[in-house]
């Protein structure tokens, strides 16, 4: 009995700590997404400093940052291991040039006015991913997934039709960030680590952009107070928290979790359109973003309900493998042991749903 109380405290200590271990991955995913979607309201205070600067110098700052974030942890192996291999390298370029789009993009539309349209963008973008890995890796879709993707095409139709022309701000949000997202994949370098890499390559670059401007007369930067130059100089801030945010939480948390918190952002930065920046939303807006919504739904509960089958699918499989250990601890030597195809009948069910 006192055997059995100590096994049973213990796994109460470790339930309770894996309990922990999961608040603090939502409360982080909660923080990570929460800054995401709240952003639009750091923009407009960088004016009047253009897109094109307040990118620059959010490329100079994020590397800053990281930077000194690598040197407290002593995580530098990785550079060399990427320094040799080119194929990693190239796509690193690749998730920095298509980041860059998507960051300038971002601000420019934030700061013109467009922050409805660009919400639309991170909402279609799960959508578009999965579009890409059908193009691109050969993925097969299920027939829910199929569909969620004709009423995401549907409603780009119906928003054209409103805005008059595509939706531009949208599609190259969308596509720009997953073909972000499939180069960071094939690469499997860590949140900080391939933002110090990504911003690397563009620091020169950059770098160089702000000094044009400084010897233009053009920049910001030093003509716009020492308030204004430390608002630049945080966008390594707003770019790093998240990250480091976001990472505490993917470690924490199932990633069908992480999976609907993504689209907190989306959600915050539509509110804040309307709500807050007061931009138009028309009958043919809302039908087309009520397409999108619809599309996300079915999408959302078909990665629920294949996350639930898998789980379940586990659960049998480890209960025939109890079954089984115990049936043939029982049944002693020379004796078959007990039977536990039912068992295997109902997982192999699960899966074929």
């Amino acid at each position: 009995m006192q055997a059995a109380s100590r096994g049973i405290h213990g796994g109460g200590g470790s339930v309770g700590s894996s309990r922990g271990e999961r608040r603090t991955g939502l409360l982080n995913g909660f923080a990570a997404y929460g800054m995401w979607g709240l952003v639009p309201l750091f923009w407009p205070l960088l004016k009047p400093a253009s897109a094109g600067e307040i990118l620059a110098h959010r490329m100079v700052w994020s590397l800053a940052v990281v930077g000194v974030a690598l040197l407290v942890l002593r995580r530098w192996a990785w550079a060399g291991e990427l320094i040799r291999q080119p194929r990693k390298l190239a796509l690193i370029a690749v998730a920095s040039a298509t980041i860059t789009v998507n960051w300038g993009v971002y601000i420019w539309a934030v700061n013109a006015g467009h922050v409805v349209e660009a919400s639309l963008g991170y909402f279609i973008n799960p959508l578009v991913t999965i579009a890409m890995g059908v193009l691109l890796l050969k993925e097969r879709l299920r027939p829910v997934q199929w569909a969620a993707v004709g009423i995401a095409f549907l409603a780009v139709v119906v928003l054209t039709v409103g805005y008059g022309h595509p939706p531009w701000i949208s599609l190259c949000l969308a596509f720009s960030f997953a073909t972000y997202g499939l180069a960071k994949k094939k690469v499997n370098l860590g949140g900080i680590e391939s933002l110090a890499a990504e911003t690397a390559i563009l620091f020169l670059p950059a770098l160089g952009y702000v000094l044009w401007l400084g010897f233009q007369g053009e920049s910001t930067f030093g003509g716009e107070g020492v308030g204004h130059a430390a608002l630049l100089a945080a966008t390594g801030l707003v770019t790093a928290v998240p990250l480091v945010c976001f990472g505490a939480a993917a470690i924490r948390v199932p990633l069908s979790t992480l999976g609907l918190l993504q689209y907190l952002a989306p959600v915050f930065q539509f509110l804040l359109g309307v709500l807050h920046f007061h931009e138009a939303m028309p009958a043919e807006r809302w039908a087309g973003f009520a397409l999108v919504w619809l599309a996300l739904t079915l999408l959302t509960w078909s990665a629920i309900r294949t996350a639930r089958l898998a789980r379940e699918e586990v659960r049998a499989a480890g209960t025939t493998a109890a079954t089984g250990t115990l049936g043939a601890a029982e049944s002693g030597p020379g004796q078959p042991p007990a039977p536990i195809s039912t068992t295997r009948a109902h997982s192999g069910g699960a899966s074929g749903t």
